[in-house]
């Protein structure tokens, strides 16, 4: 049986690890490193790092957080915001992140996934969808529209084509994140994770939602998602990551156990 990943997501504003709800309100609760390696000690699978008003802002991701992170931990590192070319992944991915994260940048210049893609291979590249449910139309058939630019941007671009275009261009990986749930802590959209995860053979990391493990449970069961991103649950330490862990141990479903 294949591990589910637990992958804790640092929201990181003017250096800062910040938290909002649906992408608004955010408030700085404390120091991106040293929560990077709380997690990892209680036994993170990876972690994921945003720069989340880089892109609104036009301005470069914050190179020096990200190397005192990579500096931190052992474990996979994700890293995203402000990510426009492959010179910039290529300076994250020197300072130490495993992975590339893109996001308002792929969606207007595709071509970045691939070119990312065959640098630095597959594996090293995810998808950062940002999706909000709207009206099923022509334009957007499966119900739910990407939206970039940290929420501010709607696109018109349905999510689950866009899913399967990044799979062709390159993308290694996908990580889905539902605005609609983000922050609120009422479990994740599993409607949005089970359609893209049955649509694309890359694996899909859910986002947006986690309140308790038992969200958790049903993401990457009924959700056939192969990750979840956690924030609010472990950044208020409402829960570790071990007791999260242990939950879904409790129910079956596989995790990789440190401990």
């Amino acid at each position: 049986m294949i591990s589910k990943r637990i992958i804790p997501c640092l929201d990181v504003r003017d250096g800062k690890l910040t938290k909002g709800i649906k992408f608004k309100g955010n408030i700085d609760i404390g120091d991106p490193v040293e929560a990077a390696r709380e997690y990892y000690e209680q036994g993170a699978d990876e972690i994921v790092f945003y720069d989340i008003t880089a892109s609104s802002d036009k301005r470069d991701i914050m190179i020096d957080v990200v190397r005192r992170v990579a500096e931190t931990i052992f474990i996979p590192f994700s890293v995203g915001g402000g990510i426009r070319n492959l010179d910039d992944m290529r300076r994250v991915i020197g300072a130490g992140a495993e992975k590339v994260s893109v996001n308002s940048a792929a969606v207007m210049e595709p071509a970045i996934i691939s070119q990312g893609a065959r640098a630095f291979g597959s594996q090293c590249v995810v998808l950062g969808m940002d999706v909000k449910k709207t009206a099923v139309s022509n334009q957007t058939p499966s119900g739910y529209e990407i939206v970039i630019e940290g929420g501010r941007t709607f696109t018109g671009i349905d999510a689950l084509w866009w899913a399967g275009e990044a799979q062709r261009l390159g993308a290694g990986e996908i990580c889905l994140n539902s605005i609609d749930a983000d922050g609120v802590q009422n479990g994740y959209e599993l409607d949005l994770t089970a359609l893209i995860s049955e649509n694309v053979r890359i694996p899909v990391i859910a986002s947006g939602g986690a309140g308790k493990p038992a969200h958790l449970a049903d993401v990457l069961t009924k959700g056939r998602a192969d990750a979840a991103l956690i924030a609010s649950m472990v950044h208020y330490r409402t829960y570790t990551i071990r007791q999260i862990k242990q939950y879904l141990s409790d129910r079956n479903i596989a995790t990789r156990m440190f401990w």
